[in-house]
């Protein structure tokens, strides 16, 4: 009788035992996931999608269209026509869409009365340009550039074949393009000029405050 009490406890203080070794097996596997989670850096989503998408939209079906336009249509005007349709559409699009609201930046090109041309920015304040989001600039510059490549490969190549007409429609769609990477590229750089002017400024007048008020301290 006494052997089977003791069996029987032995048995109970097994289950015990394998059921606390479950317990704690389960409680570390859900600390390496919080620490695995709490490792891994937040990742960061876009901010506007639908304004990368029509972005990147007509810029790739300017390039989609030039070149499979090759296998199905005969006629150059149409692929001239359309062409550079959707091409001065991705340049309207980025110069004054996608550009303000991706990057908070934008362009413009006047002449004034003594017929010079003259660049005109305008950007967004330091504190609204820090809070921009990272993936939506790094996808409106990595096309840009992308974009004029691609139609510069396109230039050699018709260059090549010594194919003037064509040659014609991807010039136009390759200036529209570098006009946008020049507009925007002076645009970022006159920001940043503002920026720098902005903290010099705000520098000089906390120093020249706090002079003043040390002086009439004393």
């Amino acid at each position: 009788m006494t052997v089977s009490f003791d069996s029987h406890l032995a048995g109970l203080v097994n289950e015990d035992l394998q059921s606390f070794r479950g317990f704690m097996v389960n409680v570390l596997a859900e600390v390496r996931t919080v620490k695995t989670n709490a490792a891994l850096p937040p990742v960061e989503n876009y901010a506007n999608p639908r304004t990368c998408l029509f972005h990147v939209l007509f810029k790739g079906a300017a390039l989609a269209f030039y070149i499979l336009s090759a296998l199905f249509i005969d006629s150059f005007v149409i692929i001239f026509v359309v062409t550079v349709f959707l091409a001065a559409l991705d340049f309207w699009v980025v110069k004054n869409v996608s550009g303000r609201i991706l990057v908070g930046l934008r362009w413009w090109n006047e002449i004034n009365e003594d017929g010079e041309s003259i660049w005109k920015f305008e950007c967004l304040d330091q504190e609204s340009l820090a809070r921009m989001n990272k993936k939506d600039s790094w996808l409106f510059w990595w096309t840009l550039y992308l974009t004029a490549v691609a139609w510069l490969f396109l230039a050699i190549f018709s260059l090549l074949r010594f194919q003037a007409d064509y040659l014609l429609v991807v010039g136009v769609c390759l200036t529209l393009s570098i006009a946008n990477i020049v507009g925007f590229t002076k645009c970022r750089k006159d920001a940043k000029k503002q920026i720098q002017q902005f903290a010099t400024q705000t520098i000089a007048s906390r120093f020249t405050s706090s002079l003043q008020t040390a002086f009439s301290v004393v």
